[in-house]
């Protein structure tokens, strides 16, 4: 009962960060209203590899070593905020790619591969997601938790992660959406850009 008790609860814990505006929401927007349904569930998968990155870390110890270690953490803000910078630059852009080329070669224009990498990196470098984990399995799970317990953790984790994100790529991508998006596809790009870019400043300065 106990046991059920705390993976509900960190269960519970782990949804309301997954639906609260962030990094990982507004590149999983850009990818899926930017490209296609494919390209957001490719995300949604590199973001579950992120979140099992992050889990991993967390058991093995080495939370304690990033909390510990400024430089260390210091090092990780400021390479997810430089890779923030690079997503919204490249998002503003392109726009003036947009204009030569044809939608079918814009939907192209991105790999499975590369949407893995923009999710996985994106929710790898975010130093809140690493704050989260290492407060998560600290305050909440515990060192002593069951083996057991700690796998099935890590299921739920890493299944709502990719099921939520790929909710959100389903219904951005739907025809209605990406007909909005056609239309106002450049200051779509644009918002997505500055959003990005502000959010990399405010990950690495503030």
């Amino acid at each position: 009962m106990e046991n059920l008790s705390l993976i509900a609860t960190v269960s519970f814990i782990h949804l309301l960060a997954l639906i609260s505006p962030g990094p990982d929401f507004i590149v999983a927007c850009r990818n899926s209203i930017q490209y296609s349904k494919k390209t957001g569930l490719w995300t949604a998968v590199g973001f579950a590899i992120g979140v099992g990155v992050h889990i991993c870390y967390a058991v093995f110890g080495l939370s304690w070593l990033v909390s510990q270690s400024e430089s260390a953490f210091n090092i990780i803000r400021y390479m997810g905020a430089g890779y923030l910078i690079y997503l919204g630059i490249t998002s503003i852009i392109s726009n003036k790619m947009f204009s030569t080329l044809s939608e079918r070669q814009n939907k192209q224009s991105i790999k499975w591969f590369e949407a893995v990498a923009n999710g996985l990196f994106t929710n790898l470098l975010n130093p809140k997601a690493t704050l989260f984990f290492i407060s998560l399995f600290t305050l909440v799970v515990g060192p002593d938790v069951d083996y057991m317990v700690m796998v099935l953790l890590s299921f739920v984790l890493i299944g709502s992660t990719i099921l939520w994100f790929s909710l959100v790529a389903i219904f951005l991508s739907q025809n209605k959406m990406r007909a909005l998006f056609e239309r106002f596809q450049l200051k779509f790009n644009l918002f997505f850009g500055i959003i990005l870019v502000l959010a990399g400043i405010g990950v690495g300065w503030f």
